[in-house]
């Protein structure tokens, strides 16, 4: 069992993608609401809250794919290799 003091710091750095990726989102929000509002559209606030959000989440999708992958939990076909049929041998096949 690993230690707690690792799992906490794990969970931290997974928040910081995860807070980076609301801020992104709430970021664009605003954007599309003051558009929407007659004020102007400001693309340079909306294109940085599309990379925070879009980083973010490739972060955190990294992550748990990495994690999985390590534990072997992901299908054969997601991580390049070939499925290989285990029902080869039976008569019919």
């Amino acid at each position: 069992m690993k230690p707690v003091y690792q799992r906490i710091i794990a969970i931290l750095l997974m928040c910081v993608p995860g807070v980076l990726a609301i801020y992104g989102w709430t970021l664009m929000r605003d954007v599309l609401f003051n558009a929407f509002g007659g004020r102007g559209m400001a693309w340079l606030p909306f294109l940085g809250g599309l990379t925070l959000l879009i980083m973010g989440l490739a972060l955190i999708g990294g992550f748990l794919f990495h994690h999985d992958r390590k534990r072997k939990r992901i299908q054969p076909r997601l991580i390049g290799k070939k499925n290989e049929p285990t029902h080869h041998n039976k008569p019919g096949h």
